[in-house]
């Protein structure tokens, strides 16, 4: 989440050999290769070799640390794509699925989305901290002595986590819905559409949403009117409100439960008018709280953060790029926090058709397609600025983002961050009148 001091770094102090724009994706495929992993992490890890998963993150601490060793030593850019690119992002997502899959098996029922979204803040955490950490360490000491520091940072914190994991799960009542789960993971969810229209909604929306993190310090500092300091205050500020977002997205997931819950059980007990107004005030709490409903509320207020502030926020204007860092990184780091709602509301529909359904494994496919989106986006996003830089000259002159050689970025992460959000309204027809159901009682 701080890759984009790395990436002013390289723009200003390019000393490697070959191409220095395509450093551009070595955020974004990190990311992708975290999240790509997780459907065959999660898969192994969740039943076959759940005993392992301690060994698992320890192997992943060791190669994340590796990679990090030989970053500081790499002379070419295919190097830095490799190693801070690809090397790191396997072992990060051996420690992720491990301590992920024993979160899960541990908060299995009540508030299980909260302790999600409550993990997923440790990662802003470490995003709005460490930026000036890095900007420090690479202005003072040089890249090969900030990725040596940081290489050993890494092996003690990872290393201090692991040692705080269960080594035993406790029996999960929700990740299977009946009472003799198999040891074969249960597949039946593939045969609805519920699994299909948030995957492709979590694709479009992560395909934006990496682009602010890796470009958004080196538009601050080419526009000329930030020095490096402020650039890097930008990074922190989008991070900063994911400590706060991704527990409260969670959060509203857990009351959509509990909500849900009453709406049953007030339903089964109306027999009079009184009683049927004594059932809205619950129902249309839980409508308000459903996988859609949030998962279009950080969508849409993401994407019009992008276009309104991003786009037309005046290039010299640091207090409106600061807006934008804040509301961006608040709604957009939140998404992430509505994803153990759409796994309950799975568990749900399995139950529905006494099917089984292993919670660990969707969440993990889940991941997986948010990995599809940041390569999906980082590589798009290359081509955008190529595109951007060709035609900025001609464009009509303005003092806006959409005046300068990022106005395509700006433009791609507005358009697949709102259909993150749309894509579930208009191809979730049948969840939409279900919610419509909720406020009618």
């Amino acid at each position: 989440m701080s890759y984009g001091i790395f990436q002013d770094f390289y723009n200003s102090s390019w000393s490697f050999n070959g191409n220095q724009s395509s450093t551009g994706v070595i955020g974004t495929t990190f990311n992708g290769i975290v999240y790509i992993s997780m459907p065959l992490l999660f898969a192994a890890l969740a039943k076959r070799y759940a005993s392992r998963r301690k060994s698992a993150a320890l192997a992943g601490s060791a190669l994340t640390c590796l990679s990090y060793l030989l970053a500081a030593f790499s002379t070419d850019a295919w190097q830095l794509i490799a190693t801070q690119g690809m090397l790191s992002a396997i072992g990060s997502g051996l420690i992720y699925a491990a301590c992920t899959l024993s979160l899960g098996e541990w908060f299995s029922t009540g508030n299980r989305a909260l302790a999600y979204g409550l993990t997923l803040s440790s990662k802003n955490i470490v995003g709005s901290a460490c930026p000036f950490l890095l900007q420090y360490l690479l202005m003072h000491h040089g890249y090969k002595t900030t990725l040596l520091i940081w290489s050993a940072l890494t092996l003690l914190t990872s290393l201090a986590a692991i040692l705080l994991m269960p080594s035993s799960t406790p029996h999960s009542p929700t990740s299977t819905t009946n009472h003799h789960p198999s040891p074969s993971i249960p597949w039946h969810f593939l045969k609805h559409r519920t699994f299909y229209i948030y995957s492709l909604a979590i694709l479009l929306q992560s395909s934006g949403y990496g682009l602010p993190q890796t470009y958004l310090t080196t538009y601050a500092h080419s526009t000329g009117a930030l020095n490096p300091t402020s650039a890097t205050l930008l990074l922190t500020l989008f991070n900063l409100p994911g400590i706060l977002s991704s527990s409260f997205f969670g959060w509203l997931s857990d009351i959509h439960d509990k909500f849900s819950s009453q709406q049953q059980q007030h339903t089964a007990r109306r027999t009079t008018t009184s009683s049927s107004s004594s059932s809205s005030a619950p129902s249309l709490r839980s409508a308000l709280t459903t996988p859609i409903s949030t998962t279009l509320l950080s969508s849409l207020s993401t994407s019009l953060s992008a276009f309104l502030l991003w786009g037309l926020a005046p290039r010299s204007n640091l207090a409106l790029l600061v807006l934008f860092s804040v509301i961006f990184g608040f709604f957009a780091g939140g998404y992430s926090g509505t994803w153990a709602g759409v796994v309950s509301e799975m568990e749900g529909e399995a139950a529905a058709h006494n099917e089984s359904l292993d919670s660990g494994v969707v969440y993990g496919l889940l991941n997986g397609a948010r990995g599809l989106g940041y390569v999906v986006g980082g590589l798009v996003g290359l081509a955008l600025l190529a595109a951007g830089q060709e035609k900025s000259d001609s464009l009509v002159s303005g003092g806006n983002g959409y005046a300068t050689e990022y106005w395509a970025v700006i433009l791609f992460t507005g358009i697949s961050t709102v259909f993150g959000g749309a894509g579930v309204f208009i191809g979730g027809g049948k969840m939409w009148r279900k919610m419509r159901v909720m406020m009618d009682f």
